[in-house]
């Protein structure tokens, strides 16, 4: 009987401290591997994670100080097993992708475990009724530390096969004397020039893209390991980053000789700390080109209009509000279904434009894409034509009929203080009843509030009907609506994305336009 017992309690601890072994897996997999990252999520889900319901197997101590084992494991079982059956169960947007890493690193895992496990035995065994519980309950408690130890010990591991992987794909780029690399880095808008570059340059050129969101060293280097070819001519990369230096880590494993530039803007200040810092590590990208390279560069922008480094490449500027630019928008017409433009070249030449992108912000990042584009001999007799026929890239205010009442613009991928204004913006022009769905705006670090309050303010002149999603992450936001005067009534506070759903159902009238503006990972989950 006691056997049995034991073999049934140990089975329901090791089911509850798996399910939260992988959760805590799943996050740090969400912050990219980095143990800073994954420790501030844990601090600010602390009282989530460490909730009184955790604490619960604590009772069963009570029959083992009075020394009645059978009673206590009995316990034990039947409080673990509440503890599985009433675990929190929320949609996941993007659920734990079970690469090599991630395999390697439920190895070590288990090996933890297990080693807890033996040193329970250890003392079971000794006769010591109280400590191997409370061994396997810390275990279980403190889940995401054990995640955390075993991300730690597997570093030097991951450091070295991550090198290797690196010094290969920088030796294939090496080799490919006829290729071109373009490098798209800045704070917002890089996915889009790189998907609008490549409809331009592909109808002409032999073009790679790094796909989705590649835009680590690790994403970039799968990318030219597994799909560059000795026909491409170009390869166009996003260059993403979280703190100084990690631009010029990618400029060392690619070589660009075509840099991009699309804005400067307090994105991920919680790593970069300060608007310099962003400014800084975005020049990489331009200190980091050969003399004879080019870059390519916003010159709307203040922070980059603004730097003073040293650029050995040659400088090309896009524009629409100044005069002294190479390539400049004039005359632009918006509509509902996008925009009318005259580009005016660097001779004074003016090419007529259409497109069915929407906002101002995209204007921005065509004209980077054209310049670019015209620089590197694409016919001008073609490019209007291809304008034309650019798509918006997904999630990025994008338009979508969501049924005959319902019109979604899906700008639901990783907002920004300009884009989410430009957003807004667009939908004020909108005709039917206008809603907006947004948790607001992160890694804003101290700017944080202010941005978001800022949001709101701005929000209230746009919108007939406001859905934040999350009670504390949407506070600045809800601010900065009472500041403006929003009706009350006119606000709903969801409590996740499919209550906003709902409630969105409910109140949208035949012809509404509901904005997504962003949708948090799972990690930033109330």
């Amino acid at each position: 009987m006691f056997e049995l017992v034991l073999a049934l309690a140990s089975l329901l601890w090791l089911g509850h401290a798996v399910l939260r072994l992988l959760n805590g897996v799943h996050m740090l997999q969400l912050n990219s591997y980095r143990n800073e990252r994954f420790m501030g999520w844990f601090k600010g889900h602390v009282k989530e994670r460490l909730s009184l319901r955790e604490w619960l197997p604590l009772l069963s101590f009570a029959a083992l100080l009075f020394q009645a084992p059978v009673l206590g494991l009995i316990l034990w079982t039947l409080l673990y097993a509440m503890l599985i059956w009433l675990r929190p169960r929320k949609q996941e947007k993007k659920k734990l992708v079970y690469t090599a890493r991630v395999k390697r690193l439920l190895v070590t895992i288990g090996v933890l475990v297990a080693a807890a496990l033996a040193v329970s035995l250890t003392f079971a065994s000794a006769g010591d009724s109280l400590a191997p519980f409370i061994l396997l309950f810390a275990v279980a408690l403190l889940s995401d530390m054990v995640v955390l130890l075993a991300n730690t010990m597997n570093l030097p591991v991951e450091n070295r096969i991550n090198r290797y992987y690196l010094n290969d794909a920088a030796q294939i780029v090496r080799q490919m004397k006829h290729l071109t690399v373009i490098g798209i880095t800045g704070s917002y808008g890089k996915t889009s020039v790189k998907h609008f570059l490549n409809t331009l340059l592909s109808q002409v050129y032999e073009v790679l893209v790094t796909p989705e969101s590649y835009n680590t060293p690790m994403g970039v280097t799968k990318t030219i390991r597994s799909m560059l070819r000795p026909t491409h001519r170009f390869f166009i990369t996003e260059m993403g980053a979280k703190q100084t230096g990690d631009i010029r880590e990618l400029c060392e494993l690619v070589s660009p000789k075509i840099g991009i530039l699309t804005a400067v803007g307090p994105q991920h200040l919680e790593t970069f700390k300060t608007l310099e810092n962003v400014q800084r590590t975005k020049f990489e990208l331009g200190e980091s080109l050969p003399p004879d390279g080019i870059l390519f560069m916003n010159m709307d922008d203040e922070n980059i209009a603004s730097y003073r480094g040293n650029i050995a490449a040659r400088k090309v500027s896009i524009g629409i509000h100044r005069q002294d630019v190479d390539y400049r928008a004039q005359n632009i017409q918006y509509t509902g279904k996008g925009a009318a433009f005259e580009l005016v070249k660097p001779d004074g030449s003016v090419l007529a434009c259409e497109t069915s992108l929407l906002g101002e912000h995209n204007i921005y990042n065509l004209l980077l894409s054209m310049a670019v584009s015209l620089e590197l001999g694409v016919p001008e007799e073609k490019l209007a034509l291809l304008v034309k026929r650019i798509k918006p890239v997904k999630h990025r205010l994008e338009l979508k009929k969501l049924s005959d009442k319902i019109t979604i613009l899906d700008d639901s991928f990783n907002s920004n203080p300009v884009g989410s204004k430009a957003a807004l913006d667009v939908l004020a022009q909108m005709p039917g009843k206008r809603i907006l769905i947004t948790p607001g705006m992160i890694e804003l670090g101290e700017q944080e509030y202010e941005l978001n309050r800022k949001f709101g303010i701005h929000a209230a002149g746009a919108c007939d009907y406001i859905i934040l999603v999350g009670q504390k992450q949407t506070k600045p936001i809800q601010d900065g609506l009472r500041e403006a005067g929003y009706p009350q009534e006119r606000l709903y506070i969801a409590r996740d994305l499919q209550d906003a759903l709902r409630q969105m159902h409910l109140v949208a009238e035949q012809g509404s336009i509901v904005l997504l503006e962003n949708d948090l990972p799972d990690n930033y989950n109330e």
